[in-house]
């Protein structure tokens, strides 16, 4: 099934999060999915019934996807059979991303994140300001 084989003499990875994979070896399927709510607020209130992914449609609606339905002809040649590789230096990896050494088949990856910044209005924020600074 697979044609070539990856050799690694050394790899270093500082982080690995929020449904990412670091694989290594030939893989017949790798599926992620991320969610996540990133809330930025001026103010530090925080109300119980935050959080719900149910809340917001970004996380329901289908993703498109079209097919390629285009009729196309490709020849892979692989002269030689050893993918080699010296260093490899990965910083970080997140939110359903793939770091991986070997083939694969399919692999499906998806992140949804929803950006919310609650801003107070100029005069409620200075009152917040001043009320902190007591």
């Amino acid at each position: 099934m697979f044609q070539r084989t990856a050799c690694v003499d050394r790899i270093k990875v500082d982080s690995i999060i929020f449904s990412s994979i670091f694989q290594i070896g030939d893989s017949q399927q790798i599926q992620a999915n991320s969610k996540a709510i990133a809330v930025q607020r001026e103010a530090e209130i925080f109300y119980d019934n935050e959080g719900s992914f149910s809340a917001f449609s970004i996380f329901s609606e289908a993703i498109p996807f079209t097919p390629v339905d285009e009729i196309f002809t490709s020849s892979t040649q692989n002269l030689n059979p050893v993918l080699k590789v010296r260093n490899i230096e990965i910083i970080g990896a997140a939110s359903s991303s793939v770091v991986h050494l070997g083939n694969s088949c399919h692999i499906s990856m998806e992140a949804r994140v929803k950006h919310i910044r609650q801003l107070l209005p100029r005069e409620e924020l200075n009152n917040y300001i001043n009320h902190m600074d007591r």
